[in-house]
């Protein structure tokens, strides 16, 4: 569901490392989206893309007919994360195993959809896995397990970093409606990206969660925008502060402004040394305070990419369902928590985000012909905390 890059990121990977697994039905706004996607994996993988014609699905309710599909076992979720807590829920209800794609909502109400579709998922045993590759990729492995048993110590704090270049922006094609033109430049919308700080620097978030063991109890930040399109309702820098149990910090920044220096990884700093968790490739080390280095390992993104998928059909063959969606909705609605700070300029707690928020970006009865306000970006002091 979803026939994009990360789709195909997706499916590639699935029918790299599952031998057994053909690909026999896929939806996406666009039926030629599909059709593309499917001469791209056949030059591949043939027989086992066997979609035929009648098994593409386009429109906003393609994705229904992937899931009343009797053959389909599996789903990967990979539309923009504004649909993922719906069609989590439906995925689930329709007694579907699970592949979703991060984030898994951008907002407390998607949050809450998320955490009733985990708990069903475990009481029928169907498996929901998510694309959180870092827990998968062996060098965070071993330098959080290390961690864990003491190897640097206590930890006391922790810097994080996602700071890039620009990311892309589509201009309006003439005749698009409101609705079509936001679904189609959709990392531009917070209702469907969840801003940068939710659909991409989330990766660093989850990493920070797995490090202090679950969420914080209470974000504070700032940030801006000074490089976004005209219409854009992204910001372009976030910084902030989450405050974890036991008096532990996580300095927090994510940035996209290009012809900027580019940082991504994280720093934990503990009683007894440093650890250092570099993004994608770029591995990980382990210091004393003296600055020796006592542990390095390097790093394989695309391996991880691949364990994921692995581990989710290993899972269901066992009869084992892995199901790990909370901690993935956990991690998804600290970004949002952060977000939500620094779009306000106040303090938000994890209490109020979880328990009272009733904050639901989604559009109610969402058409795709129809108009869709497009509200500015927010301002602090201005934007309401809900």
């Amino acid at each position: 569901m979803g026939t994009g890059g990360r789709g195909g990121g997706a499916a590639r990977d699935t029918l790299s490392v599952n031998p057994n697994v053909r690909i026999i039905a896929m939806a996406d706004l666009y039926p030629k989206k599909c059709h593309s996607m499917r001469k791209s994996l056949a030059r591949r993988y043939d027989e086992r893309v066997s979609v035929d014609d009648k098994n593409i699905f386009g429109g906003l309710d393609g994705y229904r007919r992937v899931l009343e599909h009797p053959d389909v076992d599996i789903v990967l979720l990979t539309t923009p994360p504004g649909f993922r807590p719906s069609y989590l829920a439906e995925a689930v209800a329709a007694g579907k195993h699970v592949f979703a794609e991060k984030p898994t909502c951008v907002d407390p109400v998607g949050y809450r959809i998320c955490l009733e579709a985990d708990r069903a998922a475990r009481a029928q045993g169907t498996a929901i896995v998510t694309g959180t590759q870092y827990r998968r990729q062996k060098n965070y492995m071993e330098v959080m397990r290390r961690i864990h048993e003491g190897q640097i110590g206590d930890v006391i704090s922790a810097t994080s970093r996602y700071c890039t270049s620009g990311i892309w922006n589509r201009p309006r094609k003439p005749g698009m409606s409101d609705a079509e033109y936001q679904l189609y430049n959709w990392m531009h919308f917070i209702w469907l990206s969840g801003d940068q700080i939710v659909e991409q620097a989330v990766h660093n978030i989850d990493a920070m969660n797995w490090l202090m063991g679950g969420p914080p109890v209470a974000a504070y930040g700032s940030g801006g925008r000074f490089t976004r399109p005209t219409g854009s309702q992204m910001w372009d820098n976030v910084s902030i502060d989450y405050a974890y149990p036991d008096n532990r910090l996580l300095s927090f920044q994510c940035r996209q402004i290009p012809h900027t220096k580019g940082e991504n990884g994280s720093i934990v700093y503990g009683t007894d040394g440093i650890a250092t968790i570099g993004a994608a490739n770029k591995g990980a080390s382990i210091r004393d305070r003296a600055g020796k280095e006592i542990w390095s390992m390097k790093g394989d993104i695309n391996a991880a990419y691949q364990q994921e998928h692995k581990d989710l059909v290993d899972s269901i063959r066992a009869g084992k369902p892995i199901v790990e969606l909370a901690e993935t909705a956990d991690s998804s609605l600290t970004a949002v928590m952060g977000r939500l700070a620094a779009y306000t300029g106040q303090q938000v707690d994890w209490d109020f985000i979880t328990q009272q928020s009733m904050l639901d970006l989604f559009p109610k009865d969402l058409k795709l012909d129809e108009s869709l306000p497009m509200d500015s970006y927010a301002v602090p002091g201005v934007t309401k905390l809900i």
